[in-house]
């Protein structure tokens, strides 16, 4: 078994990619643990092989060279050389691929990545992002405000379209499908698409704003191209993909193929493999990974809702996809973002109006924020809990307790009343 990976003297070198585990052994030392993990993850085996040389082991070896047995934590430095350019699945069948599996090993969490400069450019990242979608809205500093049709899925195109048309008249300016909405039998995607966008132009025309509708492409590939094409036909300027259960691939493909929409990313199966504290791999990781395939938006975490998310890892993860470079600190490696763009953050998952002032106070106004149940269980309907996210959403950008507001704003009182005693 070529092994002699341990380096703690060594010092990465700029094309080297790094990579933060957690990892607890099952029987073995943690020095062991960190070997086996590097060379299954790079040019090692089980056994010795007559295959191997010095040559690819000084060229292609990779180095550990940082652990801290208490904490549990490594750092590998592997040389770019492995890895293809601009192909996210390779990299990640290295880095995250059979290291996984391995018996010796009782947990595994791979905690963050730092992509080297030549791997980094290698990509293409987001088309357009944070300032080019707030600049398309005519939208300057405040949270950009979204629903998502509900009942996730059950209604007809035309109940679906009018659905939209009275959140975005009420106050939204994004529209979304539900991520398990595609193209069903009770809600074709065509004609989802043709009547939806024809209430969009009619909501423009009603409010004086700039409206967007998310369709859920995701698909097999070469359907979910045709999808996107279809949308950009019609007048859409946006697509949303699933993209873990559509897969780092398809996702490239629609990216690359530069279609004229931007992509909304919706993370669903994420928790499969980000939630376990001690196995699996960061919604940093990920994040930092879709932010250079090229998504344009993406689901972060509230912290304050429905989902699993500490304040502190859903405000790294939006700067690790907003800020042009990430400085290194605990459980988060330095990383320089150079010319990708940022994407714009999406904070979905069980908000409400009440909950405006502490999500704004956590997360900043640069996000989109969703409400689903939020703006559709208002007491007097979906334009209504539209409107009472607007007002909560303006009340505490700028100041004003939510109490004194919906004085003067009944739409955001009933919706205060109702959610006053939610516990989420």
């Amino acid at each position: 078994l070529m092994q002699g990976y341990l380096n703690l003297g060594y010092e990465p070198t700029k094309e080297d990619l790094i990579c933060e585990f957690y990892i607890e052994p099952n029987r073995i030392t943690f020095e062991k643990a960190c070997e086996e993990i590097a060379a299954e993850s790079s040019i090692g085996t089980w056994t010795d092989i007559c295959t191997m040389n010095r040559k690819i082991g000084e060229k292609l070896g990779p180095r550990i060279f940082f652990i801290d047995k208490k904490k549990k934590i490594a750092k590998i430095a592997y040389p770019g050389e492995l890895f293809e350019p601009g192909n996210m699945a390779q990299i990640y069948s290295s880095i995250a691929g059979n290291i996984f599996g391995m018996k010796c090993l009782n947990n595994l969490r791979l905690i963050d990545i730092q992509f080297p400069e030549y791997l980094r450019n290698s990509f293409p990242g987001p088309k357009y992002g944070l300032h080019e979608i707030r600049k398309s809205m005519n939208i300057v500093n405040r949270p950009l405000l979204g629903t998502i049709i509900k009942p996730k899925v059950g209604l007809d195109p035309l109940m679906h379209a009018q659905v939209a048309y009275n959140a975005w008249v009420g106050g939204c300016d994004v529209v979304k499908d539900d991520e398990n909405l595609t193209n069903q039998s009770f809600n074709p995607f065509e004609k989802r698409i043709v009547e939806t966008f024809r209430r969009r132009e009619m909501a423009e025309r009603a409010t004086g704003e700039r409206k967007i509708y998310l369709a859920n492409i995701t698909a097999e590939t070469r359907e979910m191209i045709r999808r996107a094409r279809f949308v950009k036909r019609h007048g859409g300027e946006f697509v949303m993909i699933d993209v873990l259960t559509a897969g780092f691939s398809a996702l490239q493909t629609i990216r690359n193929l530069d279609l004229g929409v931007a992509i909304h990313a919706h993370r669903a199966m994420h928790a499969a493999i980000t939630r376990n504290p001690k196995h699996g791999i960061t919604m940093l990781a990920l994040a930092k990974s879709y932010r250079l395939v090229g998504v344009d938006s993406l689901h972060i975490g509230t912290a304050v809702g429905k989902m699993e998310g500490s304040k502190v890892d859903v405000a790294e993860i939006e700067e690790e996809v907003e800020q042009k470079k990430v400085n290194a600190r605990k459980d988060v490696l330095v990383q320089d973002w150079g010319k990708i763009k940022p994407v714009l953050a999406v904070c979905s998952g069980g908000l409400y109006p009440n909950l405006m002032p502490s999500l704004i106070k956590n997360m900043g106004t640069d996000i989109l924020i969703q409400a689903g149940g939020g703006v559709h269980g208002h007491p007097d309907g979906t334009t209504a809990g539209a409107t009472a996210m607007r007002q909560a959403i303006f009340a505490a950008q700028y100041g004003y307790s939510l109490k004194e507001y919906a004085k003067d704003h009944p739409e955001l009182a009933k919706a205060l009343k109702k959610w006053k005693d939610i516990k989420m």
